[in-house]
């Protein structure tokens, strides 16, 4: 086990935080864990399911995991393969009493294939007709290829510390499939782009492990983390059918996630995101707040998590959606994950059958890049509200 493994295997009580005036107890944690300086942070209360099989009911908030239940065979091991995974028979998955619905699944990706997925989300999903964040302030030929124009500053960064932040270290947002509306918090039939199809498939084969067949990849929102970054308490309620789930995919450095209840007087649970580990809301879990209030730098210093060591096999399944990684393009990655954390969010935003409500011709035609006011919050950025998240 590792540092922060045993950390958040060891029993005792948060330290207290006398509450501000007019705090609810969702902000009262989630300022714990914000405020907390780095290497002092209390992580005891902190459930780590990576370890949840092991502890047997004797860590912190051990008494809440319960073992959930797959749909093994609704998986074949070979799609399972197409998409990099494991075979769901070979998935652990857990829950939280008071939290149904919610599912945990700790990393079940096979050995190397995080790779293509942070490939993805920094070379191909950055790119147009993709929305991102740095469109509010830069114009369309500026944003074009992020990559392209950050790789060399990436692939050097241990070589000059001092040099200026590349474009996709300043990138916190990109939207895939039915681009949300920033500024009225909708999506609309006329704000889309075709989603990625091997993301598809990946969440498509999640879902179905979880008893959702049929599950629409329609919309993604990919969270791009800096070591300081922090992602606001929120509802994600947008989307137009909250009976299928939303899917949450974690890569890089790990992070402090909070689930709470239907109100912000509930005492949220904590609990680690590391890399490869994928969350489940649905059912009543599926309308939850949650918030990310702390990203956690590697113990050893600059490095990446042991999962992301392994390279990607050169001989994939001849029908895998997951393409090769080339050595030049995983040590832009690499560096740029030392230091940070990405983080996939898939949604099927209509009921099957159903379409989008008509709405005034003035409401289709705002800026879909408009802030909204769930945000990534940088201590050290120059724009301190870079929005991230949807819905508050």
């Amino acid at each position: 086990m590792g540092e922060m493994g045993k950390m958040a295997a060891a029993v005792g009580p948060v330290a207290t935080l006398a509450a501000e005036p007019g705090e609810d107890a969702f902000r009262k944690l989630f300022r714990f864990y914000r405020q907390s300086r780095p290497g002092t942070v209390d992580l005891r209360g902190v459930i780590d399911f990576s370890v949840a099989h092991a502890a047997r009911g004797t860590g912190p908030g051990a008494h809440k995991v319960v073992k959930s239940h797959l749909n093994v065979s609704s998986v074949s091991d070979h799609d399972a393969y197409r998409a990099g995974l494991q075979p769901v028979s070979k998935w652990r998955a857990y829950g939280l009493q008071g939290y149904p619905g919610f599912i945990f699944i700790p990393n079940p990706f096979l050995p190397g294939y995080q790779w293509h997925w942070v490939k993805q989300c920094l070379k191909l999903y950055s790119q147009k007709p993709n929305v991102c964040n740095l469109d509010k302030h830069m114009t369309k030929e500026e944003t074009q290829d992020l990559w392209e124009q950050s790789k060399e500053f990436l692939r050097y960064k241990e070589v000059n510390k001092r040099r200026p932040r590349s474009l996709l270290e300043k990138l916190r947002w990109v939207t895939l499939g039915y681009h949300y509306n920033w500024d009225n918090k909708k999506y609309s039939a006329d704000h889309y782009t075709p989603f990625p199809s091997d993301l598809a498939f990946l969440s498509e084969q999640v879902a179905a492990a979880c008893g959702f067949q049929g599950f629409r990849a329609e919309a993604g929102i990919l969270n791009y983390y800096r070591l300081d970054s922090t992602l606001g308490i929120h509802v994600d309620k947008s989307e137009l059918d909250h009976s299928k789930p939303l899917l949450s995919f974690s890569f890089g450095q790990s992070a402090i996630f909070l689930l709470g209840g239907l109100k912000r007087d509930d005492a949220p649970t904590p609990m680690f995101m590391h890399s490869g580990d994928i969350m489940v809301m649905s059912g009543f879990s599926r309308l939850l707040n949650h918030a990310v209030p702390r990203v956690l730098p590697s113990p050893e210093g600059e490095s990446l998590p042991c999962c992301l060591e392994t390279p990607l096999p050169a001989d994939l399944p001849r029908d895998s959606v997951v393409e090769p990684c080339s050595v030049e393009d995983w040590q832009v990655c690499a560096s740029y994950l030392k230091t940070a954390r990405v983080n996939m969010t898939v949604r099927q935003v209509l009921a099957i059958g159903h379409d989008f409500p008509l709405e005034p011709m003035e409401e289709n035609k705002r800026d879909i890049t408009t802030e909204g006011s769930c945000h990534l919050d940088d201590e050290n950025s120059q724009v301190k509200r870079a929005r991230l998240n949807p819905d508050c």
